[in-house]
């Protein structure tokens, strides 16, 4: 463990300004959902969620649970606080 992480009291684990959430109930887990799978989207890497391809998104799609066009469809502004 490095100098800094000791005087911080830091385990190797955790990031600092990161903490564990724990899901309250369904409406949460949503939520959460949305946040994770328009993150890419809100931080530049792809214009539509459904473009990502390293998402659990697809899966969500095949189920039923997301249409394919969730999020937008690149040309538009999506402006959403999940999860946060």
């Amino acid at each position: 463990m490095n100098e800094l992480k000791r005087r911080r009291n830091e385990s190797t684990i955790w990031q600092r300004r990161f903490w564990e959430h724990q899901i309250r109930d369904e409406t949460d887990f949503k939520r959460h959902m949305d946040y994770i799978h328009f993150n890419p989207v809100k931080h530049g890497l792809t214009k539509c969620v459904k473009d990502w391809p390293y998402s659990t998104f697809h899966r969500y799609v095949k189920n039923g649970v997301y249409p394919e066009d969730w999020g937008g469809n690149g040309e538009t502004t999506y402006n959403e606080d999940f999860g946060e």
